[in-house]
């Protein structure tokens, strides 16, 4: 297993950061703990989670796995997800704006019926809640990283930093980062964190895949500017690069698409016919170089020297095991090349002012 440093910090976590998503859900819970397990004992030090993976019960069966080995585990969770309202508040409308990169409004996740106004966001009344809940579930009086979720457009950015820059000095927290943030939101809160002399934070987690690249535009030449580390989710398009789907025939059953409603509409982007076709595309340079697509797209995200992790999950031991592979892997300079062909045909380069 490689390590690698979390952006400017001294702290070192594997590549290979093992997401938890589908723990309770998707994976039962006494697989849920054996893919930990073997992940650990793999030499994978980082675990994802959040609150609202399963309604916290994720955490719980996450805080059941680590107990034996916490100290030497990175443990990662975030607070501060949009959430749909129980009925007798109505519906919920504060979602942020719309526009070309987020065209529709993000999709709330469900939660339990009496979720409130409060139960949600990125408020210091609400993160200083959900941190002390996560904690009880997952059974730690502290977290190596807390995240910000997603961007909270009703609350003021310095409201959050200094609510998590509280919960750095009550040893709460170990280090800081967020979520589904835009460079220039995370430009901002780096600004007003050396500007108040706040915890900054340190990481941050966007998609990133071979069919999500626009973060190589501007956020990722900021957080190698700034030595801020990158852990990305869904680097495998949520299981879409692992090349099993056919459009004709629809989701497969048990699969991320078809875990309902939510489940398709959080994926849906997807699927579409140019990345059916860049997905065989790229198959055939995995087969060139002899192993599965899912391990290639892994290999391909990790060979940019800005990125600290992928955060990956896994419903079987033997899919952990071919992921996990993926961190031994070193792309050559064609087959780099080749794959931003393939990109480059989906997503002709624009002009770009300041380029």
């Amino acid at each position: 297993m490689e390590y690698r440093n979390l952006g400017r910090t001294g702290l070192k976590v594997s590549t290979f950061c093992l997401g938890t998503m589908m723990f309770g859900r998707q994976v039962e819970e006494d697989l849920s703990i054996r893919i930990m397990e073997e992940a650990l004992d793999a030499g994978v030090n980082f675990i994802d989670t959040a609150d609202m993976y399963v309604n916290g019960v994720t955490e719980e069966i996450v805080g059941k796995a680590i107990r034996k080995n916490r100290d030497q585990i990175v443990l990662a969770s975030k607070g501060g997800h949009v959430r749909k309202l129980g009925k007798r508040w109505g519906e919920q409308k504060d979602s942020g704006p719309i526009d070309l990169a987020r065209p529709k409004a993000f999709p709330k996740w469900p939660g339990p019926e009496d979720v409130g106004p409060n139960d949600m966001g990125l408020s210091r009344k609400h993160l200083m809640q959900a941190l002390e809940g996560s904690l009880k579930r997952l059974n730690t009086d502290y977290l190596d990283i807390y995240y910000a979720h997603m961007p909270d457009y009703s609350t003021p950015l310095d409201e959050t930093l200094r609510a998590m820059d509280d919960m750095v000095h009550q040893g709460k927290v170990r280090y800081l980062g967020c979520s589904n943030f835009r460079a220039f939101q995370l430009s901002k809160a780096l600004w007003l964190s050396d500007k108040h002399n706040l915890a900054r934070w340190d990481c941050i987690q966007p998609p990133y895949n071979l069919l999500t690249r626009d973060i190589e535009y501007e956020l990722l030449p900021l957080c190698a500017e700034e030595g801020v580390g990158v852990c990305v989710f869904s680097p495998m398009a949520a299981g879409f690069l692992s090349g099993k789907y056919k459009k004709e025939s629809g989701p497969i059953k048990g699969a991320r698409f078809s875990l309902g409603h939510l489940g398709y509409r959080y994926n849906e982007p997807y699927w579409n016919e140019g990345n059916f076709t860049a997905v065989e595309q790229y198959k055939k340079i995995a087969a060139e170089r002899g192993v599965p697509l899912s391990q290639f797209a892994l290999a391909w995200v990790l060979s940019n020297p800005t990125i600290t992790a992928v955060v990956n999950g896994a419903t079987s031991i033997e899919q952990l095991r071919i992921n996990m592979a993926a961190t031994q892997m070193k792309l050559s300079q064609e087959e780099r090349a080749a794959c931003d062909v393939i990109w480059n045909q989906r997503r002709p380069p624009g002009v770009f002012y300041g380029r």
